[in-house]
């Protein structure tokens, strides 16, 4: 699975964004997916995931509320839905799989996914 992440931008806080992420192959609906994102001196951390059938989702108690995770199968899109932007969700937005059998949310640990696109910037301003 090849990933291709984008929709970022310049943003003021309390505004909205939404970030898709593009994937190609054959087993894009076999995979969980998930956003993580790294601010700046920050080590990357988990946002939200969703698993594969789209029915499950998990969130960040820092986003919970605020962002939306979504996908399309039949497109091979994944979106996250960003509300009530803050400054500090300023960071570089990465979309990841992780090739599963079960229809569990993808894991909230980076290393367990195999597959990462290139990463997108989002700048929420004060």
């Amino acid at each position: 699975v090849q990933l291709q992440a984008f929709g970022g931008g310049l943003v003021q806080a309390g505004g909205s964004l939404t970030l898709s992420c593009a994937a190609s192959g054959h087993t894009f609906d076999s995979n969980a997916m998930g956003w993580f994102r790294q601010a700046p001196g920050k080590e990357r951390e988990f946002v939200a995931s969703i698993s594969r059938s789209g029915r499950n989702t998990d969130y960040a108690d820092s986003v919970k509320g605020r962002f939306t995770i979504s996908r399309d199968n039949a497109k091979k899109m994944v979106y996250l839905q960003m509300n009530t932007l803050v400054p500090e969700d300023t960071a570089v937005y990465y979309c990841a799989a992780r090739p599963v059998v079960s229809d569990y949310a993808g894991p909230r640990i980076e290393a367990e996914y195999y597959y990462w696109g290139q990463g997108t910037q989002v700048t929420v301003s004060s």
